[in-house]
């Protein structure tokens, strides 16, 4: 990873540090009253399957507000960050919920070698993390290294779509379905520069920098076969968990477009095997 790379991740860690704090009390993570397990569709509990007896590493897990939800099904449960303030609140988040989490703070980038001879029948991935991954390669290269043989990934991940419509308003609040962003890659990081979160709570009193990345679900496939991982099912689906458009409608606490509305993928989900 180049020198620029680096710099960028540093910086990314040190704006989940910073928003952190603000994160762990907002309304929009409910960290005291929302049931863990409403972050999940009902898909995914499907797809995931029986999971007492098993280990779980959840990557990118920042506050653990998801990471908490493994434990009660019986999963022996890692959860693994970037942020030393993120580990630290999603420890305690588990301690006060009375389950248990090792977490462990580290880049997701070099999460093989801080976790040693650890292997897992789970690798958990979930909405908003591949974006702060800039190199899918090592990354695909370190999910395949923490899987025991027949250990399978699963990702679920805000659609390429979605971050090319905006996943959130734009300034002049239109709710049209309008193109504003890349779907594919190719353009390197994007720099992001503010003091507002996506969750609600107060301002930061600096702006702080971040990078994201793009990724189609192309480069993704791509990488995860080029570690040696077998696709078993590629998901697409019209739900989120909040209402990005002020048409979307509800069931069980997930969102989705209006009838009047196209059909279109919002979140995908992807699992993957190592023979």
């Amino acid at each position: 990873m180049d020198f620029d790379t680096a710099a960028m991740i540093r910086a990314n860690e040190a704006n989940w540090d910073a928003r952190t704090p603000i994160h762990l009390a907002s309304g929009f993570y409910d960290v005291a009253g929302r049931d863990p397990r409403a972050w999940f569709a009902e898909f995914e509990w499907s797809d995931l399957g029986e999971l007492a007896g098993k280990d779980l590493v959840h990557l990118q897990c920042h506050i653990g507000a998801e990471t908490i939800a493994f434990p009660p099904l019986g999963a022996r449960v890692v959860g693994l960050d970037i942020s030393a303030e993120s580990v630290r609140a999603a420890t305690a988040l588990a301690e006060s919920k009375g389950v248990a989490v090792e977490y462990v703070k580290s880049d997701v980038h070099t999460a093989v070698e801080t976790l040693g001879a650890s292997r897992f029948d789970v690798v958990y991935t979930g909405k908003g993390a591949l974006c702060y991954v800039p190199d899918l390669d090592i990354w695909a290269g370190q999910v395949a290294g923490l899987l025991r043989p027949g250990g399978q990934l699963y990702l679920v991940e805000f659609h390429p779509l979605l971050n090319a419509l905006s996943p959130v308003p734009p300034p002049d609040g239109s709710e049209e379905l309008l193109l504003r962003h890349d779907y594919l890659s190719g353009r390197g990081a994007i720099e992001r520069d503010g003091t507002r979160t996506y969750t609600d709570g107060p301002e930061l009193p600096d702006a702080r920098v971040s990078f994201e990345w793009q990724h189609g679900i192309g480069e993704v496939v791509t990488a995860l076969v080029g570690a040696g991982l077998r696709i078993t099912r590629l998901r697409e689906t019209e739900q989120l968990p909040w209402p990005r458009w002020s048409t979307m409608t509800t069931a069980g606490g997930w969102f989705t477009l209006p009838e009047s509305a196209p059909r279109i993928p919002l979140i995908y989900a992807l699992q993957a095997v190592k023979p």
